[in-house]
């Protein structure tokens, strides 16, 4: 099959739409199950290129969740934590496998973002993965391949028509890639840069340690960088990113944003949040929405009398600023990802406050001795990759 028709383009009005190879060369998918659109089939390129280089960095599973061209969460299939279960809505009965804890860890950091999100798999899709797809909001997935329990169970998520897409893991794409805007081509060699242990070796701080758990943790961040709308920042923990900030125009305000997501998600394992108890057979999604009231600055939202008895048994204390930043506190060994340098020591200021120990960027800035000068105040160990990693 060389070319695929589809429904629409980015929106209804844009017809027609096709995806095709203008060599003349078959598609490297096959679509198995549903109908995918055109952003559809954007999220799972880009995303399959994620986990197939974090694969390959690491040599660990790799999984990611896509929205709009921009990953919500990706991660590698460590094993996890009692805590990291709950907060990941795990089901105790499901035999994880690493690609199940991969998949777990990219949907669970950012809940709010990767809903109705485009899954990316850089293994086979197993029982234990499909099982743990079957209960989530999502669109589709892509996979070089599918267990035949799991593609069972995924061709009967949506009534039968979930998005389900078979990559060649062996397809190399042409080393020149193309694109039209406003009817004029452009032109580019495809990034091929390899993120590895040896891109961190340029480390311009006082503190030179960065353990092999940070070097994982800061190939993960910028591995996703890559593939991230810029302008972007990512912060990663326990070999998964947990806050992404993207498309920003400012990069303090991608350091924020990002920086409030890893919050939320630390926030999340505060046994306050886990002792919220919800009223029985609430959707996931409503109760992701509480919880992120809950744990935010309109927590009044969620608490109001007529309001929390349609999500809670009993009605929750609130969590307030001071017992949030005494927590927070306790937030540590955070890597913190680039895709450009970072202008001005405010970036590290605010990625203080969210436990970052460890700096990847490209440098280049003229304030460098700035950002520099910050990280050394707080023992935070930089490397300069001398690479910028834009995306657009």
């Amino acid at each position: 099959m060389n070319e695929l028709e589809l429904k629409y383009g980015c929106n209804p009005n844009q017809k027609p739409s096709r995806i095709f190879m203008e060599n003349g060369e078959e598609l490297p998918i096959t679509v198995l199950n549903g109908k995918p659109g055109y952003i559809n089939f954007l999220d799972a390129f880009n995303g399959w290129q994620l986990v197939k280089e974090l694969k390959q960095a690491t040599g660990l599973p790799a999984a990611a969740s896509f929205k709009h061209v921009s990953p919500a969460g990706a991660a590698v299939g460590l094993a996890l934590t009692e805590v990291e279960k709950q907060i990941y809505w795990v089901d105790e009965s499901i035999e994880m496998t690493p690609l199940a804890n991969a998949y777990a860890r990219a949907r669970g950091a950012d809940r709010m973002s990767s809903f109705g999100d485009f899954i990316s798999l850089s293994d086979t899709c197993d029982k234990a993965t499909a099982l743990l797809i079957k209960k989530e909001v999502s669109d589709g997935v892509i996979a070089p391949g599918y267990d035949e329990d799991a593609l069972a169970i995924l061709k009967a998520k949506k009534n039968g028509n979930y998005n389900v897409i078979q990559i060649d893991a062996s397809y190399v794409p042409q080393p020149v890639e193309r694109k039209q805007v406003y009817g004029i081509t452009f032109e580019q060699g495809r990034n091929e840069l390899v993120i590895d242990r040896a891109f961190l070796g340029n480390v311009v701080t006082e503190n030179k340690d960065i353990p092999d758990e940070a070097k994982i943790d800061l190939m993960i961040a910028l591995i996703t960088l890559k593939y991230t709308q810029s302008n972007s920042v990512c912060y990663a923990k326990g070999g998964q990113a947990i806050g992404i900030g993207a498309g920003q125009q400012s990069r303090i305000h991608c350091t924020r944003l990002a920086g409030t997501k890893a919050d939320n998600w630390f926030l999340r394992q505060n046994p306050k949040v886990l002792g919220l108890q919800f009223v029985d057979d609430i959707k996931r999604a409503d109760r992701d929405n509480s919880i992120d009231l809950y744990i935010g600055d309109e927590y009044e939202d969620i608490l109001a009398e007529g309001t929390w008895q349609k999500f809670f048994k009993v009605k929750p204390e609130v969590f307030t600023r001071e017992e949030k930043r005494a927590w927070l506190n306790q937030m540590s060994d955070v890597a913190l990802g680039s895709d450009a340098f970072f202008p001005f020591g405010d970036n590290i200021e605010r990625a203080h406050k969210s436990g970052v120990q460890y700096v990847a960027q490209p440098g280049g800035s003229v304030r460098d001795d700035n950002v520099i000068e910050t990280c050394n105040k707080y023992g935070m160990a930089m490397c300069f990759t001398g690479i910028r990693l834009f995306h657009h």
